[in-house]
């Protein structure tokens, strides 16, 4: 990547989970290309119960007067109002939303709790639907009076999902059902946000993460792809990330990529495969049959993220 591009310049982004690994990248990406970023995160260890302001203030001194940091939990009431107010404040305005943060509270259902499922989706679904509450007004206001041009084609929303809310992954409960709702709350924003040319697509990372660290392998093939994983650099995620804000991107939306090094991929979503129709008053008999034959060619493999993408990169 060359810093020469700047075709980001003027756009102003808020980056949540923004202090390390992916989150990091993105901010060091997109100001490469000239953006301006609320780079927010509160330092919270993987299981979010504990807070190091310390990071955040660390990538803002690195990355100099184009980084505004907020050292608050995305959580916290009021965040997604001072983070908006942040970007109007310090940099004029807002165009970009990258919802990264999250934590993990891993445990089988049967060992769960309820507290731990509903502080995951706290963190990981609650504040990203917060966030767009207090930054679409804005986003539709710039389409309003045409920021940066007319027709308006700065608005942007990454989310960043997971693959653990498409295939599922042992133990994870909270964290693959708080990405999934991700999943559903990237589609209406693209839904909602549409008339006003601002665009909304979720992308599920590769790359090392503390997310990745945290794995314990309950198969050879999970061991497999916890060595891969942790291999692979966020920097790719950044890259993507920048290619979905600028214009090139303005026709994409509602969509779910992955990036996994110098791989990406475009994912399938929930959509009928096949129909059937039974006869009037089917016996239970009736509907085994026709499910076997119409719609068990179909069926979805039960396996984990992590058996699914076990194999190694693109070197």
């Amino acid at each position: 990547m060359t810093t020469t591009e700047n075709e980001l310049a003027g756009r102003v982004a808020i980056v949540t989970g923004a202090a390390r690994g992916i989150g990091a990248a993105i901010v060091r990406d997109l100001i490469a290309r000239g953006a301006r970023v609320v780079a927010a995160d509160n330092g919270s260890s993987i299981d979010g119960r504990s807070e190091d302001p310390a990071l955040i203030a660390a990538l803002a001194a690195e990355c100099g007067d184009a980084v505004a940091p907020l050292a608050q939990s995305v959580a916290a009431p009021g965040f997604a109002d001072a983070a908006v107010t942040l970007a109007r404040e310090r940099f004029g305005g807002l165009d970009i939303v990258v919802n990264n943060a999250a934590i993990l509270r891993d445990a089988f259902l049967f060992k769960g709790n309820r507290a731990d499922f509903e502080a995951v989706a706290a963190v990981d679904l609650t504040a990203a639907y917060d966030l767009l509450r207090a930054a679409t007004p804005l986003l539709r206001e710039n389409a309003k009076q045409a920021r940066g041009g007319a027709p308006y084609a700065w608005g942007r929303i990454v989310t960043i999902g997971s693959t653990a809310a498409l295939y599922g992954n042992y133990g994870q409960a909270a964290y693959a059902s708080a990405k999934a709702g991700l999943f559903g709350l990237m589609r209406v924003a693209a839904l909602d946000m549409a008339r006003s040319g601002v665009t909304s697509n979720m992308i599920a990372p590769f790359a090392a993460s503390r997310v990745t660290e945290t794995i314990v392998p309950a198969t050879p093939a999970q061991a497999a792809y916890k060595a891969v994983a942790l291999a692979i650099p966020p920097e790719p995620v950044g890259r993507f990330t920048s290619f979905l804000c600028s214009a090139r991107a303005a026709h994409i939306t509602g969509q779910v990529f992955g990036v996994r090094g110098r791989e990406t991929f475009v994912f399938s979503q929930p959509r009928p495969v096949a129909r059937a129709t039974s006869a009037p008053g089917a016996s239970l008999d009736d509907l085994a049959a026709l499910v076997e034959a119409e719609f068990a060619p179909h069926f979805t493999a039960l396996e984990s993220d992590l058996d699914a993408f076990a194999t190694s990169p693109v070197p």
